[in-house]
């Protein structure tokens, strides 16, 4: 499937290859004062004019004379740079980038680099004074933060060097033009595999999680603990061993969870503040790689499609499982947009159904409004005849900051009355959906892959797949 375009970068415009430095500039500044010296004198005004021309036609001639021979010493031996970039970036998260400066022959050169990263990453700690004496080595870096997802790249970095008289500056490009991809952010997989070291979970709100003895698939033989159910214990093991052991359990394995992602004009909301990776779509693909995580962990399978967008751009992941799953997922969906188009549910569950036969939590994420509800009701409903299916919706943070403010207005009234408004018609569509099926999620956007992982764990343990 072929990628989304990444915008491209604003063109460039001409770059002038010489720049005159305050030395330069200081001598033209004394040739105009020893102009109006002699102007003051009682020079005539036609001997001062050659005399003036003469002046500036040598500091050009100075100049012209010192770029050539900088120009030249620069061609026969410019410094090598190369990046240390990390395999990959995630959005908002501050990473490193290392610059290698390699200069072989025995010159030096006196400069100052400014890398030129991506208009959506940004840099900190450019640029950057460099003074190098050949043969020698040069080791820096500076900071990026990227803002967006997608495909980014790296052009050659620009450098001004300073001529060998100190009377102008080159301006040259060095090094290659890097590519990487900037991914949703995974500090949430991070935090949970964490917490689920530790027995810690409920910290993030994980309130259904895998206890040990529940589930029917053996998982392994483990030491007694407090608390655990004396049934489960193994009495051949604790004879052996001398000490109790008890058998642990897992729910099911080898089922599969299928994605239906929105990615329609409905997701380009974005009630963020000002912090980067925090719309309401970057909110959903991190809920959808955290959810991922946590059913290959579970040993199931998983898959995504994407829908809402032209034919050409949307995705399809067939499910799998293993290691390496969550990075292919990532590979297919870590540059998807929203577009402003309008999302055919009904279109999306029978392509849907086409492509993925086997049976599967399906596990719809959109931006739910209430007059969806008759399309996305038969949506549902078919992919009811064959899927498990969960609804996901994203309910803004705004509207109910605005039902909160005080009333210390006209405005204000008339904003808290229309909010309030908003959410019960929202919220009444939204019930008569649930009243079909109790398999819904209506949470903030940073709280939904919280809240999915909840209710795949609930469906699970129920074993409704």
């Amino acid at each position: 499937m072929p990628a989304l375009a990444t915008p491209a970068a604003p063109p460039r415009l001409p770059e002038s290859p010489v720049i005159p430095t305050a030395r330069a500039i200081a001598g033209f500044a004394t040739a105009s004062g020893v102009l109006l010296v002699i102007l003051i004198a009682g020079v005539s005004a036609a001997t001062a004019s050659w005399i003036a021309t003469g002046l500036i036609a040598a500091l050009f001639a100075v100049m012209a004379l010192d770029y050539a021979l900088t120009l030249r010493a620069w061609r026969r031996s410019p410094p090598q740079l190369s990046r240390v970039l990390p395999d990959a970036f995630a959005i908002a998260a501050r990473r490193e980038v290392r610059l290698v400066i390699d200069l072989a022959a025995a010159e030096r050169w006196d400069m100052r680099l400014h890398d030129h990263p991506h208009p959506s990453l940004v840099a900190e700690g450019l640029p950057i004074p460099i003074a190098i004496s050949g043969p020698q080595r040069v080791e820096t870096s500076y900071s990026v933060i990227p803002n967006r997802r997608g495909d980014v790249t790296f052009a050659p970095a620009q450098v001004r060097v300073r001529s060998r008289w100190g009377l102008c500056e080159l301006n040259e490009r060095i090094g290659p033009q890097d590519a990487r991809r900037v991914y949703p952010d995974f500090s949430q997989i991070a935090r949970y595999a964490w917490l689920a070291g530790d027995r810690r979970l409920q910290e993030i709100g994980i309130k259904t999680y895998q206890l040990r003895g529940q589930g029917t698939d053996f998982k392994q033989l483990s030491e007694y603990r407090v608390g655990d159910s004396v049934r489960y214990i193994d009495w051949r093991a604790t004879a052996r061993l001398a000490k109790p052991i008890v058998r642990e359990f897992q729910d099911e394995r080898d089922q599969c969870v299928m994605f239906l992602i929105d990615c329609g004009r409905r997701l380009r909301a974005d009630d963020r503040q000002s912090a980067a990776g925090t719309t309401h779509f970057d909110q959903v693909l991190n809920a959808v790689m955290l959810l991922t995580y946590v059913a290959l962990k579970q040993g199931d399978a998983v898959g995504a499609m994407t829908f809402g967008t032209s034919e050409h751009l949307q995705r399809y992941f067939a499910p799998r499982k293993g290691g390496l799953a969550l990075s292919a997922l990532m590979g297919h969906l870590y540059d998807v947009e929203p577009t402003p188009t309008h999302s055919d549910f009904l279109t999306a569950a029978q392509q849907l159904l086409t492509r993925h036969r086997k049976r599967s939590l399906v596990i719809v994420v959109t931006n739910f409004r209430d007059e969806d509800s008759m399309e996305l009701g038969q949506a549902l409903k078919l992919l009811r005849s064959r899927h498990l299916v969960l609804l996901a919706s994203l309910r803004e943070r705004i509207v109910g900051e605005m039902i909160a403010q005080p009333l210390v207005s006209g405005g204000a009234a008339i904003e808290v009355a229309s909010a309030h408004l908003y959410e019960q018609s929202r919220r009444d569509a939204f019930n008569r959906l649930a009243a079909r099926d109790a398999l819904m999620v209506d949470a903030e956007p940073q709280l939904l892959g919280v809240q999915l992982v909840n209710r795949y764990h609930a469906v699970k343990g129920a074993g409704l797949i």
